[in-house]
C-alpha cells in the first residue's frame, strides 16, 4: 500500500472515532482510575499517583478546555471550571481517588450529552447524504451524468426508477410513483405525472421521468428544510437562556461559599482545618449545578429531531416550548381547512336529458377556460366520464358572467344565475338552489338554446382530516377559530361542518390581523395555522405561527412551525411533543435541584464522603441525560 493510500485510510480512521473521542476519553480515564486503586493497594504510591494524574489528564481534557474557552470568551465563570477546581482541590487533601471519579464521571456526562447533540444532528446528516451528487442531464437528445451542483434552472433530467431526485423540479414525461417520506414524513408513496412537482431527496419508484429543474440545487426545499433544522437546534429556549445566566451567578455564590466554609466552621462550629477544607472540597463538587444546566438543552433538541422525523418542523426551542401553552389556534379557512379548490358535490339534470352526454360537452366548453370553476367541472369529467374532450365550434368568454359556446349547432351558455336567467333557476330541480347556496356551494348553470338544462353545485370541500383535527385540539382544551375572507353564509357552513368553535368571515389579512389581536388579549398563548402567504401577517402577530407546507418553500420561511405534509392532526401531535418535553424538562429541573440540596444539607451536616458527594452529584447528571434521550422515540 503506498503511503498516500495508508495517510487516507488514517484520516478516514480518525473521521471515524471522532465522533466517539469524549466516551473513549472518559473510558480510558476509567481504566487509569482502577490501575491506580492497585498499584496504590499493593503499595506502589508513586505509580498510583502517576496513573490518576494520567486519569485527569485525559478524562478532563475536553472538559477543561471547554470550560476555559468559555470563560475567557464570555468572561464568566461556568459549571466546568467549578469542576476543574474541585477536582484539583480533591487531589490537594490527599483524596486522588475521589477527584479522578469526580473528573471520570464528569467527563461520562460530558460524553452523553455530547451523544445526544451527534443523535439529535444525525437526523441533518441522514438527510444530506439523501440528496445525489450527481444527475442523468438530457442535452441535445444525449444523456450524460453531471455533478447536480452544475445543474441550472431549465435543465431537463432523466430519473430511472429506484433513483433518488436531484433537484426540485416539474415532471414533463412520464408517470410514476414517488416516496415523499424525507420531505413530508408521510410513508405512503404519490403517484404523480405530467406537471406535477417533485422535489429533491424524494425517490422515484416505479416508471421512468423526465423532469425539467425549476430551483438551482441551494435553493431547494431540501436544502432549506436542512437549514431550518439547523437553526432550530442552534436557537434556544426561554427556559435554556434562563439556565444560562443564572449559571453565572450560581457559579459566583458557590465559590464564595466554597471560600467562608474554608474558615468559617473552623471558628464558629470548632471543625478541624482539614475538616473544613474537606467539606469546602465537598461543597464545591455538589453545589454545582451540573444536572440543572443539562436538564433542557438535550430534551429540546432530542424533541426537534423527532419532530423533524415525523414532518414537523419547529424553528426553534421557544416556540416548541409555547406550543404547550395553546389556550386559542386560528385557522386559515381555503387551503388550511379546506382543500384549496372547487370541487364538483352535485350535478342536476333536466329530466329527459342524458346527464354523461352534458357534462361531457360542458366540459370540453369549460377545457378552454383557466377559472377554478371551469376547471372543476373539467375534472369531474374527466374522472367519472371515460371519453376524449373534443373543442367546440365556437367560443365566447364572457368576462365576469360564463362562456357562450356553439357545439353541432346548439348555443351553450354556462355561468352563474343571472346570466341565464334567475326566473329559470329559482324554479329548477324543485328549487334546490336556495338549500345548496346556504350550504356554502357554488353554482353554475348551463342552458342550451334557451332552455335551461342543468345545475353544477360547486365548493371548497373540507379536507377529510379536518375534523379529526378540530376534535382532537378540542379534547386537549383549546378554543378553535376560523378567519375566512368569504362571505357569512359560506363560513357558516365550512365552520359547521370542520366542527370549529366559531369563525369570523368577510376577513381581509389585515383584519385577521386584528382578531388575531384580540384572541390574545382573550387568551394566553395563540397559534395561528395557514398557508404562510396571504395569511403571513396573521402569522407574524400570533404567538405560535403554523404553515402547511404542502412542499412549498414560501411556508417555511413565514412561520415558526411548519408541518411539510398538509395533514392538520400533526397539530395536535406536535402539541403532544411539546407537552412530553415541557413534562421531562420539569421532571428534570426538580429532580436535579432536590438532589443538590440533599447533598449540601448532608455535607453540612458532616454526614457525606467525598466519594458519595461525586457520586450523587454527577450520576444525577447523567440520568437527567438519559431522561431527556427518551424524547428521541417516537
Amino acid at each position: 500500500m503506498s503511503s498516500e493510500a495508508k495517510g487516507i485510510q488514517k484520516v478516514g480512521m480518525i473521521e471515524k472515532i471522532k465522533p466517539h473521542a469524549e466516551l473513549i476519553a472518559a473510558g480510558l480515564s476509567g481504566v487509569l482510575i482502577l490501575a491506580g486503586w492497585l498499584f496504590d493497594k499493593y503499595g506502589s504510591g508513586a505509580d498510583s499517583i502517576i496513573a490518576y494524574l494520567l486519569a485527569f489528564l485525559i478524562g478532563g481534557f475536553a472538559k477543561a478546555k471547554e470550560g476555559i474557552e468559555a470563560t475567557y470568551e464570555n468572561k464568566e465563570l461556568n459549571v466546568e471550571m467549578l469542576m476543574i477546581f474541585a477536582a484539583v482541590g480533591s487531589a490537594i487533601i490527599g483524596y486522588w481517588t475521589e477527584g479522578a471519579i469526580l473528573i471520570f464521571i464528569f467527563a461520562l456526562s460530558g460524553a452523553l450529552e455530547t451523544y445526544t447533540m451527534n443523535k439529535s444532528h444525525k437526523e441533518i446528516s441522514s438527510l444530506m447524504e439523501l440528496q445525489p451528487e450527481e444527475a442523468l442531464l438530457i442535452a441535445n437528445g444525449y444523456e450524460k451524468r453531471v455533478p447536480v451542483s452544475e445543474l441550472l434552472v431549465g435543465d431537463q433530467i432523466l430519473i430511472k426508477p429506484g433513483e433518488r431526485v436531484p433537484s426540485d423540479g416539474m415532471i414533463i414525461k412520464g408517470q410514476t410513483n414517488i416516496d415523499e417520506a424525507a420531505i413530508t414524513g408521510e410513508s405512503m408513496p404519490v403517484s404523480k405525472g405530467e406537471e406535477a412537482e417533485v422535489f429533491a431527496g424524494t425517490v422515484n419508484m416505479t416508471g421512468s421521468i423526465t423532469v425539467r429543474v425549476t430551483k438551482s440545487s441551494q435553493d431547494t426545499l431540501f436544502q432549506k428544510i436542512i437549514q431550518l433544522v439547523q437553526s432550530a437546534q442552534s436557537e434556544k429556549s426561554p427556559s435554556q437562556l434562563f439556565i444560562e445566566r443564572f449559571e453565572g451567578t450560581y457559579v459566583k455564590v458557590v465559590l464564595l461559599v466554597v471560600f467562608a466554609m474554608f474558615f468559617l466552621p473552623h471558628y464558629l462550629l470548632g471543625w478541624s482545618w482539614h475538616e473544613s477544607f474537606y467539606r469546602a472540597m465537598i461543597l464545591l463538587v455538589v453545589a454545582s449545578p451540573c444536572a440543572l444546566v443539562a436538564s433542557i438543552m438535550p430534551a429540546t433538541l432530542s424533541a426537534i429531531s423527532n419532530g423533524a422525523r415525523h414532518g414537523i418542523l419547529v424553528k426553534g426551542g421557544v416556540h416548541l416550548e409555547n406550543l404547550s401553552h395553546l389556550e386559542a389556534i386560528a385557522f386559515d379557512k381555503t387551503g388550511t381547512l379546506t382543500k384549496g379548490k372547487p370541487e364538483v358535490t352535485e350535478v342536476f339534470v333536466k329530466e329527459g336529458l342524458e346527464k354523461e352526454d352534458l357534462i361531457w360537452k360542458a366540459a370540453s366548453i369549460e377545457s378552454h377556460s383557466n377559472h377554478p370553476l371551469a376547471q372543476a367541472i373539467v375534472k369531474y369529467a374527466k374522472k367519472n366520464i371515460k371519453k376524449e374532450l373534443f373543442h367546440p365550434d365556437s367560443l365566447e368568454d364572457v368576462p365576469g358572467w360564463g362562456v357562450k359556446a356553439e357545439v353541432n349547432g346548439e348555443r351553450w351558455k354556462i355561468g352563474k344565475a343571472a346570466f341565464v336567467g334567475k326566473e329559470n333557476v329559482e324554479r329548477f330541480a324543485d328549487g334546490r338552489a336556495k338549500d345548496l347556496s346556504s350550504l356554502g356551494n357554488t353554482l353554475v348553470f348551463i342552458e342550451i338554446d334557451g332552455e335551461l338544462c342543468a345545475m353544477v353545485a360547486m365548493k371548497d370541500v373540507v379536507r377529510d382530516e379536518t375534523k379529526l383535527a378540530i376534535d382532537h385540539l378540542k379534547k386537549q382544551g383549546i378554543r378553535t377559530v376560523m378567519l375566512t375572507g368569504d362571505s357569512e353564509k359560506t363560513a357558516r357552513a365550512i365552520a359547521a361542518e370542520s366542527h370549529v368553535d366559531e369563525f369570523f368571515a368577510e376577513c381581509l389579512p389585515e383584519e385577521k390581523v386584528e382578531q388575531l389581536k384580540q384572541l390574545k388579549e382573550k387568551y394566553k398563548t395563540v397559534a395561528m395555522v395557514g398557508d404562510g402567504i396571504n395569511d403571513a401577517p396573521a402569522l407574524a402577530i400570533a404567538n405560535v405561527g403554523i404553515a402547511m407546507g404542502g412542499g412549498t418553500d414560501v411556508a417555511l420561511e413565514t412561520a415558526d412551525i411548519v408541518l411539510m405534509k398538509n395533514d392538520l392532526p400533526r397539530i395536535s401531535e406536535a402539541i403532544r411533543l411539546s407537552q412530553r418535553m415541557n413534562k421531562i424538562i420539569k421532571q428534570n429541573v426538580i429532580f436535579s435541584i432536590t438532589v443538590i440540596m440533599l447533598l449540601i444539607s448532608s455535607n453540612f451536616f458532616q454526614m457525606l464522603d467525598l466519594p458519595y458527594g461525586v457520586i450523587g452529584h454527577e450520576g444525577s447528571t447523567i440520568l437527567v441525560i438519559l431522561n431527556s434521550l427518551r424524547l428521541l422515540k417516537s
